[in-house]
């Protein structure tokens, strides 16, 4: 049965393993029953995590609302750092994570709107380079791991300032490759092996470096490179079974 669960989270895309429901969370839930690490977005807790990724690296997916470290590092920021659970806010979470999709629709204290290329989920379908939305319209915008599939990265980041309200802010997450100083980017490549090998996914457009700050820093947009997770206790932090060298990436408007 392990076996089974770890050849479904490596080759299963996670929108199909929701769509499976509670069958696929109880089943690994069983698996993985125990007090060992925590999800701070459900709560659930278990031996470890589920593996996850291209190479199956171990103890990263919860069985619960399918997590990943990213997701439970953001939730316990806007918890903690931020008015996001309280203020009256309008929110537009771009390709929004399906971790957060339904508790975020929960929150009495925002305008909340989702917004996606494609997705039937998304209450709007819309190109991030050219979104429908009013100048100033957003208190907050969420744009996680959408960047890096983006081809004119700069006119997303312009149509991003100008949907959001001064001294709007917005969380731009991105894959990032601590060792590589610049950012790579080839659009003459087209095979698609060749694109997966060197992009990480075929339908990446980049890989992000040390100089991603720089990079959103052209649109004009203020950044804070927040180094939240170094404030976590560290028992806690591995508990959660964060990534103890992700940045969150906040820009604010100003």
């Amino acid at each position: 049965m392990q076996k089974f669960i770890k050849f479904v989270v490596r080759h299963v895309p996670r929108t199909t393993m929701l769509r499976l429901g509670g069958v696929f969370g109880k089943m690994a839930g069983i698996m993985y029953s125990g007090n060992n690490v925590e999800c701070s977005i459900c709560g659930h807790t278990y031996s470890k995590f589920l593996p996850y990724g291209n190479q199956g690296r171990d103890n990263r997916l919860c069985p619960g609302c399918l997590s990943l470290e990213r997701h439970r590092l953001l939730w316990l920021f806007l918890k903690e750092k931020t008015n996001f659970f309280s203020a009256p806010l309008s929110v537009l979470h771009i390709a929004p994570e399906q971790p957060f999709l339904k508790r975020f629709k929960a929150l009495t204290n925002l305008k909340y709107t989702t917004a996606d290329l494609e997705s039937p989920l998304a209450d709007v379908h819309m190109d991030i380079r050219s979104m429908p939305f009013a100048n100033d319209s957003f208190d907050i915008l969420l744009c996680n791991h959408v960047l890096e599939h983006i081809d004119q990265e700069q006119k997303a980041l312009s149509e991003i300032k100008r949907v959001l309200k001064p001294n709007g802010w917005a969380i731009l997450q991105v894959p990032i490759e601590y060792n590589r100083e610049v950012t790579f980017e080839d659009n003459s490549i087209t095979d698609t092996a060749e694109r997966e090998r060197l992009f990480g996914q075929y339908d990446h457009v980049r890989v992000y470096g040390c100089d991603y700050p720089q990079r959103l820093a052209q649109s004009g947009l203020n950044v804070d490179a927040n180094e939240f997770v170094k404030s976590l206790d560290e028992k806690l932090a591995e508990r959660y079974r964060l990534d103890k060298h992700e940045i969150i990436y906040r820009v604010i408007k100003k």
